[in-house]
């Protein structure tokens, strides 16, 4: 009854406006946002009775909801690359959110629709600002876009989905650009981040909600309403054409996995939708019928009169409000489990009434009588199964394993063994992730064990969780970080060698073992394996084949790969550090001083202040002031650096040449025996003994060179010395 009413209400409207369709006039400004991970009923809106979220009820109450609508795959990445270009992943190419690129040629060349770009071509302004890592331009999202503020920086020892910053600060970093282009024709893509883990609501909403996840929800929702306010103050909202997505929902536990890309059940896949048109039309309307992400493009070309690209093949959203609309079934999938597990994928068709999941052990539920997908009734409704399973083989299941687009670092890869010379083996009966995933558990465990710093107990748990699932790439990663920082550098190695394997290269790994390979001083492997990583994380990768110029003292060639890693982010805090250090081996000193002064403005601009970014940028800054004779300025940075990074040994060795060179040879020993008590690793004794050598105390040298091998007598850095 509800579907032939909203019928009837888009006859009504289109007959007062004079016309036979709705009014969206030429050059309407779209605004398109995306709240990620956000399940659907966990919103007012939907019926959730946990959590406020009055700047999402005002925007229902003047837009369309749809009540069935699903997403692609639960992963952010090509979820959203399927909702830019309107096409399913098979078609996009994007399977996981590292390895895989959107491309940018095919796009320009017509080949692959993509709305920011056709909306460019019709003239109008297209502006992006994203709060995930994993949405960054260079995966090949900012084509067509004038701006795509992506300004999150790429560190090792985090996942992912650690990398990211407060929806806050990316609307302030939108709102300059949104004032610019309010007179004229625009689309705005903005991406919140909130509500991904780790759940951090902001206050008040940390105290007002038991549920950290619903807090956040509620943390998007005022930062929705603080863009829907902007719009109001500019005067465009009401003329806006305004989409609210999620790219995916969120396990919380429902069927054990707390998180997400993994499994395909309804909490996963199935995403909030809102289309406000202008001047409200239809507003409070609702929508059953299923609907999908890939059909915002088409929806948003067809009601600003564009033409619409054959290649696109969902439909557009206000269609669905017509009786004679046909129920879809919506296809979904996700090929995490076997790219990061080697587990099985999972491919899906939900159409509102039952929902199938095809796996080794397939499912099959009625989502009218069974909303938790509890019961599996594949067994009694084999008419159907048969009929939704033919469907099934319709869609390219086909998959690309991961690996950089780009020849070199295709080459790297290959030269190292990670890959073979076609595109990998990744056929063959896998696992069900249903059947494996309470093994996350103790991976999760062993991630708790690695941010408290139990380095010990995070080997022990990846270790327990490696024995049951040896193909899973993620836990040889992390392993190698626990084991790096117990100074167990070969073992670390061998970690993260595994992984490369199992992952066919995974570019993430390979920038862990590039940092392990450069602190071993194993140049031509860490640039081997920064080369693997230059697609999916150029500025980190340019940054260190940066510092491995610099070791062999080829200035021209570090000076090349900074200013490749700065590639004009002016945002990005680390390449600045690494572009300061080349200038100040350059001897530019005015130049490197003054871009760690920018290099400070920058990271105190930021809303989250996260240490770790600005490590090294007080090390650097004393290496410039002890070179241009400020012994006291020097010192204090060192000292700075050293409250700020205790673990790291670099400024402790550079505090203790100060001291030398200043008169104050005292306090040379006291400061190296502070960094190895503060840093108990090979590799910080082997910096003390190198200390110790360069101000010519060769005895001293030796002498802490046999400790340091009694203690840790397979080291190869400090054979490495002992050879030497």
């Amino acid at each position: 009854m509800r579907t032939v009413l909203a019928a009837l209400l888009l006859i009504l409207t289109a007959c007062a406006r004079g016309g036979d369709r709705l009014d969206v006039p030429k050059g309407t400004p779209v605004v398109l946002i995306s709240i990620d991970t956000l399940r659907a009923d966990h919103l007012p809106a939907y019926g959730y009775r946990g959590v406020e979220t009055p700047a999402l009820d005002g925007l229902r109450k003047d837009g369309v909801l749809f009540e069935k609508a699903y997403s692609p795959t639960p992963l952010t990445f090509p979820a959203h690359s399927s909702l830019l270009t309107g096409v399913l992943p098979a078609v996009h190419g994007v399977r996981d959110n590292v390895g895989y690129r959107l491309d940018k040629a095919k796009i320009e060349k017509g080949e692959l629709p993509f709305l920011p770009w056709l909306l460019k071509q019709q003239g109008y302004a297209t502006g992006g600002a994203v709060s995930a890592y994993v949405l960054q331009g260079k995966g090949g999202l900012s084509t067509g876009f004038d701006l795509y503020e992506d300004a999150i920086e790429f560190r090792t020892n985090t996942g992912l989905g650690g990398l990211q910053r407060p929806g806050t600060e990316t609307l302030d970093r939108a709102r300059s650009w949104l004032e610019s282009v309010k007179d004229g024709p625009f689309f705005l893509f903005f991406h919140l981040y909130e509500p991904h883990t780790p759940y951090e609501p902001a206050e008040p909403f940390a105290s007002r909600y038991a549920s950290k996840y619903d807090g956040e929800i509620a943390t998007a929702d005022r930062i929705v309403g603080d863009l829907l306010a902007d719009l109001k103050r500019l005067g465009l909202y009401d003329k806006a054409l305004i989409v609210l997505v999620s790219d995916h929902g969120e396990g919380l536990g429902d069927h054990v996995e707390k998180e997400h890309g993994v499994l395909l059940y309804d909490e996963a896949i199935h995403v909030p939708m809102i289309l406000k048109l202008p001047d409200s039309q239809l507003s409070g309307s609702t929508v059953e019928k299923p609907a999908q992400l890939t059909d915002v493009a088409p929806t948003v070309l067809s009601l600003l009169g564009m033409t619409v690209p054959p290649a696109l093949k969902g439909m557009p959203l206000l269609d669905l409000l017509q009786e004679k609309a046909p129920v879809r079934r919506i296809y979904s999938e996700t090929f995490y489990p076997r790219i990061h597990f080697g587990w099985s994928e999972l491919t899906s068709l939900a159409d509102g009434r039952h929902h199938y999941i095809e796996s080794p052990d397939p499912e099959l539920y009625d989502l009218a009588a069974d909303p938790d997908e509890r019961t599996n009734v594949l067994s009694r409704e084999r008419r159907l199964f048969a009929e939704m399973r033919k469907e099934m083989s319709g869609y390219d299941r086909r998959l690309a394993p991961p690996a950089a687009v780009d020849e070199e670092s295709r080459q790297a890869m290959m030269a190292l063994g990670y890959i073979g010379s076609g595109v990998g083996d990744v056929e063959g009966p896998l696992p069900d992730p249903k059947s494996r995933i309470a093994s996350l558990g103790d991976l999760k465990l062993a991630f708790e064990h690695s941010a408290r710093k139990e380095h010990a107990q995070a080997v022990e748990a990846y270790r327990r969780v490696l024995a049951v699932n040896p193909n899973m790439s993620d836990a040889w990663e992390f392993l190698g970080h626990a084991l790096q920082a117990l100074g167990r550098t070969g073992e670390a190695l061998e970690a993260y060698r595994e992984g490369l394997r199992v992952s066919h290269g995974s570019p993430t790994i390979a920038v862990a073992a590039a940092s392990l390979y450069f602190d071993l001083g194993q140049l031509d492997e860490a640039a081997s394996h920064a080369r693997m990583a230059l697609t999916s994380h150029p500025s980190f990768a340019h940054g260190l084949l940066a510092q491995i110029a610099l070791r062999r003292k080829d200035l021209d060639g570090a000076e090349r790969e900074a200013r490749l890693a700065m590639n004009d982010e002016s945002l990005r805090v680390g390449p600045m550090i690494t572009l300061a250090e080349v200038l100040h081996a350059r001897g530019r000193y005015e130049e490197a001083l003054d871009l760690t002064r920018r290099a400070v403005e920058v990271y105190n601009r930021r809303e989250a202040k996260d240490p770790d970014l600005i490590q090294g940028l007080s090390l650097i800054r004393g290496k410039i002031l002890a070179d241009m004779g400020d012994a006291t300025g020097a010192e204090a940075s060192f000292l700075q650096e050293i409250r700020l990074f205790p673990a790291d040994y670099r400024a402790y060795s550079n505090l203790a040449v100060l001291y030398a060179v200043s008169g104050r040879p005292e306090r040379v020993g006291p400061t190296l025996k502070q960094m190895v008590e503060a840093s108990p690793t090979p590799a910080s004794y082997a910096e003390a003994v190198k200390t110790l050598r360069a101000l010519h105390d060769p005895g001293s040298a030796a002498s802490l060179l046999r400790f340091a091998l009694g203690k840790y007598p397979g080291s190869p850095e400090l054979l490495a010395l002992g050879r030497g």
